[in-house]
């Protein structure tokens, strides 16, 4: 893996120090985890937000509906009643 190098504040590199000391890894490791993490609020929230447009637009909100009940009755083909 190829690596470089990023400039930070001293008092962000100190808290990254603090963090890699107390999990025993790196702060290469506090970094990559940091910013996976990061990655994933942010998709979440376009993904929310996405959502939350959908559902102000009446018709695509209705059109979005209908298609998961279509899908839904699809869950259980092929499935006993029992399970």
């Amino acid at each position: 893996m190829t690596s470089t190098t990023i400039r930070v504040g001293a008092e962000i590199h100190e808290a990254l120090s603090r963090l890699a000391a107390k999990e025993k890894v790196t702060i290469q490791n506090v970094v990559e985890r940091a910013v996976e993490l990061y990655q994933r609020r942010k998709f979440w929230e376009e993904a929310n937000a996405a959502f939350a447009r959908l559902r102000q637009d009446k018709k695509a909100w209705k059109e979005e509906r209908e298609e998961r009940e279509a899908w839904d009755v699809s869950l259980k083909d092929g499935l006993d009643s029992g399970n």
